[in-house]
């Protein structure tokens, strides 16, 4: 039998740790933010200090920033509604990476609650 893409969700966030948008917003400043979404997702708003490295080439890319340099450092991930996110956590920690917490309910709920948020800043070319 076939799973559905929710059914990946689902077994997904049975292996990994999720906490709710608050705890996710006293754990800023103490954990690497991790922002899986599409950069065109995470320019029209991002949770503060949040670093863009989108699911399809998480695996990849999550080494060569400094930052997440450590397969033991505290990071917390998050995407639009919390699918992506978990899908990433579990395969982080197939590559090693043994300190990750996702965000249930994801940037969705993040701002429909208030929470602050960021925009990247414009380029300047002069």
């Amino acid at each position: 039998m076939f799973m559905t893409p929710h059914d990946l969700v689902i077994e997904a966030k049975s292996q990994i740790r999720e906490v709710d948008t608050s705890e996710a917003q006293g754990l800023l400043g103490k954990r690497v933010v991790i922002d899986v979404r599409e950069y065109e997702e995470y320019a029209a708003g991002h949770l503060p200090g949040a670093i863009n490295i989108p699911r399809g080439i998480l695996e990849f890319k999550i080494g060569m920033v400094p930052e997440c340099a450590r397969r033991d450092g505290a990071l917390l991930i998050y995407c639009r509604t919390s699918g992506r996110a978990a899908l990433s956590a579990v395969q982080l920690q197939k590559i090693g990476y043994t300190n990750i917490i996702s965000m249930l309910g994801g940037y969705e709920a993040w701002a429909k609650e208030g929470r602050p948020s960021e925009t990247p800043a414009p380029i300047n070319f002069e």
